[in-house]
């Protein structure tokens, strides 16, 4: 549990210097961090979930959808911060192998609230939630050792 704990903070690879055990004196504690990193996740999944239940409002479920779906995510990336940290989780999300799953959330979660208020356009708001779902899921196994090339590979094989 301890090297779990070390990986997920990011602490089993840095030199622990002068300035790292001041962060570390000032950071919560290991039980708050899963306690803020369940409630933020749940809250995400709860958005989502109300989002998808307001999409069957007349004339402003679709707006609404957009706006709850699209923050439910955002939360649910976000709570990752409460277990590395958010200089951490950056420095995680540019990294050479996220980095395009990275832009491409962002530029889903962008272009679903654009299409949403500013464009007025229904089907290409439901069009970038979907895939701001694939985004996301390709982010979220970059994470996972191996898992995009077991992806891949089932993929291939069911395409094949």
């Amino acid at each position: 549990m301890d090297k779990l704990k070390k990986v997920l903070s990011g602490q089993d690879t840095e030199d622990r210097g002068g300035l790292a055990e001041v962060a570390d004196a000032s950071s919560l504690s290991w039980s708050t961090r899963i306690k803020g990193f369940v409630a933020c996740f749940v809250t995400g999944i709860l958005f989502s979930l109300l989002g998808t239940l307001l999409l069957w409002v007349p004339r402003k479920g679709l707006y609404l959808f957009a706006v709850f779906y699209t923050f439910g995510n955002i939360a649910s990336i976000g709570s990752t911060v409460f277990l590395m940290g958010p200089m951490k989780q950056l420095q995680r999300m540019v990294e050479p192998t996220r980095l395009v799953a990275t832009i491409m959330v962002l530029l889903c979660f962008a272009l679903t609230l654009c299409s949403a208020f500013w464009w007025h356009n229904k089907g290409l708001a439901l069009i970038f939630c979907v895939l701001q779902s694939l985004a996301l899921t390709w982010y979220s196994l970059s994470y996972i050792p191996f898992a995009r090339d077991a992806v891949k590979k089932c993929f291939s094989a069911c395409l094949a």
